[in-house]
């Protein structure tokens, strides 16, 4: 079953899939934001693309465990993500996964200009291989 992983982020959206079997996650895509109904339209149609069963969002939990205001944002989002998807929408905690990625991208001595346009794919990616070593 092939699972569609979203770091949700003010400017872009991360997107990861995982192969068929469920095994390993990789960044597929950055999108743009622009505003809702073509974000969504672009997720729904890497679902079809990938037949994605599931969509896993990181979900950014404070490192106290308490949300705050950016989980309001992501929660806001994954509503309208419901509605413009036919697929389960599941939520899942983040654990400082762009600050990981971040530091991936310097250890491998990438500029900062060129980790700009895969931080949050890798994001995403790192954010539904957590969910599937947890599954």
């Amino acid at each position: 079953m092939r699972v569609l992983g979203l770091d949700y982020g003010e400017k872009r959206i991360g997107v990861a899939i995982c192969d068929e079997l469920g095994m390993t996650a990789r960044g597929i895509a950055t999108i743009a934001r622009k505003y809702w109904k073509r974000d969504i339209e672009q997720i729904a149609g890497l679902v079809r693309e990938y037949d994605a069963r599931e969509i896993v969002v990181g979900y950014p939990v404070r490192l106290d465990g308490t949300e705050g205001i950016q989980c309001e944002k992501v929660n806001r989002f994954i509503d309208v993500l419901e509605a413009g998807v036919s697929v389960p929408v599941v939520k899942w905690d983040e654990a400082l996964s762009t600050k990981e990625a971040e530091s991936l991208l310097i250890e491998a001595d990438m500029n900062r200009r060129k980790r700009k346009g895969v931080v949050d794919k890798l994001a995403a990616a790192i954010i539904l291989q957590d969910y599937l070593d947890h599954q």
